[in-house]
């Protein structure tokens, strides 16, 4: 797993195929926080509503930290579709 202190607030997550996903607002547990205005709402393959509210990706889809940029295991339409939703 990914040392979490590596991910900072404001970094971009891509999937890996580079796609963006979103911003990290901050890391809270087990998983990274994304910022409303910025949480997958126009990847192609998104489902159901993803604009308005934060979405969570679990710390084990991270595959590195490079630079500023937060790389998932998982391609950006997939990740969108296991997403976590703020209750």
């Amino acid at each position: 797993m990914t040392d979490a202190s590596a991910i900072k607030e404001h970094m971009e997550v891509i999937g890996a195929d580079g796609v963006h996903v979103g911003t990290v607002d901050h890391v809270e547990g087990d998983r990274i926080k994304l910022t409303k205005k910025d949480s997958g709402a126009d990847i192609e393959g998104a489902t159901g509503s993803h604009a308005g509210h934060h979405h969570y990706v679990s710390l084990g889809l991270v595959a590195d930290v490079e630079g500023d940029k937060v790389r998932l295991s998982a391609n950006a339409d997939v990740a969108v579709q296991i997403f976590e939703e703020e209750a």
